[in-house]
């Protein structure tokens, strides 16, 4: 008798499920501060915080005769803003509602919407935190100049989507295990504040320093997105094709690890997590 009506039509299906993910994209972003206005600006400052301990960093050290011949405060923000891309994509998706979450209980929500309105909603906040920022210090500061705009930011998309990936294997593994889990998630975050490639370029490497980064998906992102953004830089020693890759694979263990996940399910588990 109260039984809400849905459309049996594939289309009508599809547009459920894009409403159904857009509300919990919604809420998955004002879950970090009721106020969204707030929510962005502590964001920004995060970033902009980044940018100047690496910007000091930069220059006590003496290490600015490594970079990039041009603006130097784009190059420090061309990798923070693919790292913090990263990193929070993976953290919002480790921390997504699984099985045992409230939210599941209701008919139409499923694990694979809460991940994926965790994702948008990360990448959302991300790029309006990227665009404020570009733009303030375009305007305040001086005028920047990115090579090949598009291809910059599709690095940042591929940064996003690898961040999603590994993501999506921690959220698969965090109820067997929640406290390694955990641990080994915050080792990777620590370990990319130097393995990402932020501070140096691929090019100035030495062969046995460039294969201890290699492996590294958002080594090769931050890489190529400076061979966009700057017309001085060529990389060389890394590709769009390798993180694209790592990424379709750890996507894939992710979603069968969790469907595995899923089968055993237990209250209890929320409790532990």
């Amino acid at each position: 008798m109260f039984k809400a009506e849905r459309s049996n039509s594939t289309l009508g299906s599809t547009f459920a499920l894009f409403e159904l993910i857009f509300h919990s994209t919604v809420r998955s972003i004002r879950k970090s501060h009721g106020n969204a206005i707030i929510g962005l600006l502590m964001n920004m400052m995060q970033t902009v915080i980044l940018v100047v301990t690496f910007y000091v960093m930069f220059n006590v050290l003496g290490m600015r005769g490594n970079t990039v011949r041009g603006d130097f405060l784009l190059y420090i923000m061309s990798g923070i803003f693919l790292f913090m891309t990263h990193s929070k994509a993976m953290g919002a998706v480790m921390s997504a509602e699984g099985p045992t979450s409230a939210m599941m209980k209701h008919a139409p929500m499923s694990t694979a919407v809460s991940i994926t309105s965790s994702a948008l909603g990360a990448l959302y906040i991300q790029v309006l935190s990227m665009v404020c920022v570009l733009y303030i210090y375009h305007v305040a500061f001086q005028p920047i100049e990115i090579e090949d705009p598009i291809g910059a930011f599709g690095m940042v998309l591929l940064s996003w989507f690898t961040g999603v990936a590994i993501g999506s294997v921690f959220m698969a593994a965090k109820p067997w295990a929640p406290g390694p889990i955990g641990i080994i998630s915050q080792v990777y975050s620590r370990a990319n504040m130097i393995a990402s490639g932020k501070m140096f370029l691929a090019n100035n490497l030495p062969h046995k320093m460039l294969v201890m980064f290699n492996w590294n998906p958002l080594f090769h992102t931050i890489d190529q997105a400076r061979g966009y953004t700057f017309i001085n830089y060529n990389p060389h020693y890394s590709t769009v094709s390798y993180p694209l890759y790592v990424g379709l694979a750890l996507l894939m263990i992710g979603m069968m690890g969790e469907f595995y996940t899923r089968q055993y399910a237990s209250i209890s588990w929320g409790a532990k997590g």
